[in-house]
């Protein structure tokens, strides 16, 4: 009896190894998930949806600068990166003036002088509150008449512009406004912003300023 139940036993491994042998093994293609190329139609969709959304964070900006509304500024300032000040189209990383968002919102309302960058021609360092920098210098015009434009630039003069090497790969936008004849079109002006994506959402990382320098 014992002989026929250990016989019963080994005759049923080898037919479970049989039974095994012959399974097919998953391949790598069977186990991963493919992601399937974006046909033109879904791209196109996606960049139009990013276009008005930048669009829409540059608006917003411009017209809490209009209104003297910080606090609506502050809350466009990316959370984690926080925001730099460029006085002129040079990018100086080193030497431009950068606030995390929250010493932004704990300065924003004193009158703390902050060193923003040194004038073109004098070399002397101009000095100023946020409140004022912002108001007199980042919006020395009404920007929210201007030209605008994505991804590329509009004005131009003779200091050099490396926002694009300082910022590679970042999103960013422009507001023109063209000088005049009066003064043969040399008071130009132009805002630009550095956006970058967070938790779904575009937050400025920079604000860059560009007018004709000596």
């Amino acid at each position: 009896m014992k002989k026929l139940l250990v016989a019963v036993i080994v005759l049923s491994l080898v037919v479970a190894c049989k039974k095994e042998v012959g399974k097919p093994v998953p391949s790598e293609i069977d186990t991963i998930t493919r992601v399937q190329p974006k046909d033109s139609a879904t791209i196109a969709k996606e960049k139009i949806k990013k276009e008005g959304e930048l669009k829409k964070v540059n608006d917003e900006v411009l017209q809490a600068l209009k209104a003297k509304d910080y606090k609506t500024f502050a809350s466009l300032i990316h959370p984690e990166k926080g925001i730099s000040f460029s006085m002129y189209a040079f990018v100086d990383p080193k030497a431009d003036k950068h606030f995390s968002k929250e010493d932004f919102e704990k300065y924003q309302p004193t009158k703390t002088l902050f060193t923003w960058g040194a004038m073109d021609g004098s070399g002397d360092p101009y000095k100023a509150t946020i409140n004022d920098y912002l108001g007199k210098w980042v919006f020395a015009a009404d920007f929210t008449a201007s030209q605008y434009s994505q991804g590329k630039f509009i004005g131009g003069g003779n200091s050099l512009n490396n926002l694009e090497k300082i910022y590679p790969n970042k999103d960013f936008t422009e507001n023109y406004i063209k000088g005049t004849e009066e003064k043969s079109d040399m008071d130009w002006k132009t805002l630009r912003m550095v956006f970058e994506e967070f938790q779904g959402k575009y937050y400025l990382i920079a604000v860059v300023n560009d007018q004709w320098t000596i």
